[in-house]
């Protein structure tokens, strides 16, 4: 899949002098979102390891209590927090441009890192088949965009 990502997405934004001030702003919006994210993926990743590590070692297991699912431990408040800023950034984007198949392409990275989430919740081969959809999905969607770049220009 990171191959067919990278093939569909070799269309990057120049940024030349031509490049214009919405480009400009949106890019300056979504370094601003990633500097805030860092740390506070660094700080979950620490209290998620911190909680995991009280609950398995120090605190007693009544009647030889199962351990906690692995997803559960960290991955679902990663993506609550990607899709809020999946959506932050679709907000942003719908201010910058009115263009169909770019608010597309947003959408459907929205939905595809929900689809990713909801695999978590799911058992068995199920969850393999969300996860494997929801990437495939953001394929299809960059695919789509990059197509209609085609025809615009």
């Amino acid at each position: 899949f990171i191959f067919f990502y990278y093939r569909l997405n070799q269309q990057r934004v120049n940024l030349e002098p031509g490049t214009s001030i919405e480009t400009m702003r949106f890019i300056r919006h979504k370094k601003i979102i990633a500097s805030f994210l860092v740390p506070l993926f660094f700080g979950l990743a620490t209290f998620s390891l911190g909680h995991w590590m009280y609950e398995t070692f120090f605190v007693a297991s009544p009647n030889g209590m199962a351990p906690k699912d692995i997803n559960k431990i960290f991955f679902e408040e990663f993506f609550m927090v990607l899709i809020f800023v999946d959506v932050l950034l679709l907000l942003f984007s719908l201010y910058q441009t009115d263009d169909f198949n770019k608010i597309m392409r947003n959408s459907g990275f929205v939905i595809s890192t929900i689809l990713i989430k909801l695999s978590f919740g799911v058992e068995g081969i199920a969850s393999t088949f969300v996860l494997v959809s929801a990437v495939a999905f953001g394929l299809a969607i960059l695919a789509i965009h990059n197509q209609f770049e085609k025809i615009k220009t």
